[in-house]
């Protein structure tokens, strides 16, 4: 488990402080669960890289005196165009973990998908975070179990389900498979899972997690799964780790009510293209018919910027909370969320973009 002493977060002014302060406060293990991604780890060294590689293009002489970080999706304002990504087991990373990640994103109006690997139950967030509250979705080869899990998100007030579809299989984490990955005692998933075992085993050959994860992912997973989700529930369904155009247009064909652009922080294909890459086909096949958000290799507000030049209605916040949270809990994570917020406004006032309508695509160099 990490230190219980927080560190001094008054000389942290940007994400990457922030990772380099989890990087001392973490167990080896940890943290290299949450660094790494599969096997050489190109892809998700690419999905921050390829940020940097996008040129902004910004406007003169607008006036920018008042600026508006709203967006709207499925009815519901959104303060900012981030929301908390799915993370799994934040426990880990503080003592508090998700419970921690809900206050920090509750005092600032910032929406939460809560994972359905967590460490914290669904029903304890809600209570601290009522709205914007999304559940992420593992769907099972249990169909039973999937239902259950769908209809407690549905009880504890999550106003939308986001379905996981790029891990047919698990994506082999070399760091985690050396470190024999595990959950330390006294540690455990909140949540249903298959086998009803909420422990990771200790494995010698794979990690934990993968071991784990054999019995609990869906390799049959098709487009008829996505038609029966939406015929048990009436929350919108969104896809998460849609990266083509055309399965982007399948996605509005069996009724997705939205999409996120993911290759889960590259830990499943290596060498998959990175999300910023991904989006602009995406975005164009949807066409405006649904929303499009974004994950993957977000660390500053000119990254969110650009994302939403390039067609995502928001973006999904991973990594960049999560150091925050490991270096001072509560704190740490609204710090983090904070700073991205902040550059945010900064970035859309230097762009000559005052609102996130006024975000288009020529904001981005060719």
């Amino acid at each position: 488990m990490p230190a219980e002493t927080p560190l001094d977060l008054s000389g942290f002014i940007n994400i990457h402080d922030l990772e380099r302060g989890a990087r001392e406060v973490l167990p080896g293990m940890v943290y290299d669960y949450y660094a790494s991604g599969s096997h050489d780890e190109i892809t998700a060294r690419e999905n921050r890289d390829a940020f940097d590689r996008l040129a902004l293009l910004p406007r003169a002489m607008v006036d920018v005196a008042n600026r508006d970080t709203s967006v709207c999706i499925f009815g519901v304002k959104h303060v900012s165009p981030m929301l908390v990504a799915p993370m799994a087991m934040q426990r880990l990373a503080h003592r508090d973990g998700e419970i921690a990640m809900a206050r920090a994103a509750a005092s600032l109006g910032v929406g939460m998908v809560v994972s359905t690997v967590s460490t914290t139950p669904i029903e304890e967030v809600q209570a601290i975070l009522p709205e914007p509250l999304w559940f992420q979705l593992y769907a099972f080869p249990d169909r039973a179990l999937t239902e259950r899990l769908v209809r407690r998100a549905e009880r504890a007030g999550a106003q939308a389900l986001v379905l996981t579809v790029d891990t047919p299989v698990l994506g082999r984490r070399e760091r985690d498979v050396r470190n024999e990955f595990r959950l330390p005692a006294g540690l455990t998933l909140a949540h249903e899972m298959p086998g009803d075992s909420q422990d990771l085993p200790h494995a010698h050959v794979e990690s934990g997690l993968a071991v784990h994860a054999a019995g609990m992912l869906n390799p049959s997973l098709t487009w008829r799964d996505v038609e029966w989700l939406r015929s048990i529930t009436s929350m919108p369904v969104l896809l998460k780790g849609i990266m083509r155009g055309d399965d982007a247009q399948q996605a509005v064909e069996h009724g997705a009510a939205g999409i996120v652009v993911s290759n889960h922080g590259g830990r499943q294909l290596d060498t998959a293209l990175p999300t910023i890459s991904a989006l602009p086909a995406v975005a164009e096949a949807v066409g405006g018919r649904i929303p499009v958000l974004m994950d993957g290799g977000i660390r500053r507000g000119t990254d969110i910027l650009k994302a939403l030049a390039l067609g995502a209605s928001a973006v999904l916040v991973g990594r960049a909370a999560l150091w925050g949270l490991c270096c001072g809990g509560e704190a740490g994570a609204r710090l983090a969320l904070s700073i991205l917020q902040t550059e945010l406004d900064m970035a859309m006032a230097l762009c000559g973009a005052p609102s996130v309508g006024e975000i288009t695509r020529d904001l981005v160099a060719n």
